[in-house]
């Protein structure tokens, strides 16, 4: 398996199999950040977890009304805010890093298919 490394406007992530530590970079046009294999498969997992329960408060609210969704990991705190179609993602590395970031919701959609095609989790 070679290096991946995926990008759009507002996003990049990628995987790195050969790396020694940090085999995962996720980031924006404006920074990014290296993860450790297991940093990047707990932030797809969550990522995904509260992709998926937007998607299933889509039914249960109201058009106009907005949600701030929460999960976490040993490694990772993440939430997106916003609408069911429509929400920013955000997140706090718990390890001994201190590092934070945050996605717009134009470039969630794309970053989310994009950790989807990765196949590291």
């Amino acid at each position: 398996m070679q290096r991946v490394i995926k990008s759009g406007i507002g996003w990049r992530i990628g995987w790195n199999p050969d790396a020694s530590e940090f085999k995962g970079l996720v980031g924006t046009d404006d920074w990014a950040i290296e993860f450790t294999e297991l940093e990047l498969n707990d932030f797809c997992r969550l990522f995904n977890q509260l992709a998926d329960t937007m998607k299933h408060l889509a039914t249960e609210l109201m058009e106009q009304e907005k949600i701030a969704c929460e999960a976490e990991s040993d490694l990772l705190w993440m939430e997106v805010e916003g609408y069911p179609q429509s929400y920013s993602l955000h997140f706090i590395l718990n390890t001994g890093r201190c590092v934070e970031g945050k996605w717009d919701p134009e470039a969630v959609p794309e970053l989310l298919q994009a950790t989807e095609m990765l196949k590291v989790f």
